[in-house]
């Protein structure tokens, strides 16, 4: 009987294949609601492209597989969103921030990220910890964190889930509370705040909030689920 030879390392890489993990990266809003309209007049969904183009980027220089949502501005049902996600391991989604609306006239006041995850998420807990690894990278990168949406007068009273990294509960919200995998929302920073603007449009400041954001990620993912 003849024998198939088959290389050592071949087993590895079919190991290798079968854990291979998928992150569902969310680009917010789309182009009929663009979203907030920054201090300069740029909207929303414009920042939240670049930056989720740029986490792609960053997860698949690691071999990690990117399903990128909503990148053609025509997503504007949003459990549409986390239904095409299904199969992936993990769904983030990419926003960048403003402030109600009586406060505009104060938004230079207001910055840094928030990070928010839904107790209505069936991977309630691995959302928590995919959601802190995201915001200890972004504080490990020199980011701060908002911490305004947990205040009642100032924000949404939105309660602190980890309140060192920046999470907040949000219970309500579709994109978490939809979705069948762990879900996390990212508010990059406060695009109403014009030195803030300036920031999230420097693409090396970019390149270093996508690089946080890959990298709390794929500290997550090397976790057991």
């Amino acid at each position: 009987m003849m024998r198939t030879w088959i290389p050592a390392f071949a087993g590895m890489t079919l190991a290798l294949s079968a854990a291979a993990q998928e992150v569902a990266v969310d680009v917010g809003h789309y182009a009929a609601e663009p979203g907030v309209i920054s201090a300069s007049g740029v909207p929303e969904f414009e920042f939240n492209l670049a930056l989720a183009s740029e986490v792609k980027a960053e997860l698949e220089k690691h071999q990690i597989d990117v399903r990128l949502i909503g990148e053609r501005g025509d997503y504007a049902v949003l459990h549409h969103r986390t239904r095409d996600a299904r199969g992936a391991d993990l769904f983030v989604s990419i926003h960048h921030d403003s402030v109600q609306e009586r406060l505009l006239p104060q938004a230079d006041r207001f910055a840094g990220f928030s990070l928010f995850i839904s107790r209505q998420n069936p991977k309630q807990e691995r959302s928590l910890a995919c959601a802190s690894a995201i915001g200890a990278k972004l504080r490990g990168a020199g980011f701060t964190p908002s911490r305004y949406h947990a205040d009642p007068v100032l924000g949404e009273s939105r309660p602190f889930a980890d309140e060192t990294n920046g999470v907040h509960y949000y219970d309500n919200l579709a994109v978490a509370r939809t979705a069948a995998m762990a879900s996390v929302l990212v508010e990059a920073g406060v695009i109403v705040n014009r030195e803030e603007e300036q920031r999230m449009r420097d693409p090396q400041v970019r390149r270093r909030i996508a690089a946080a954001v890959a990298g709390g990620v794929r500290e997550c993912l090397a976790r057991e689920p």
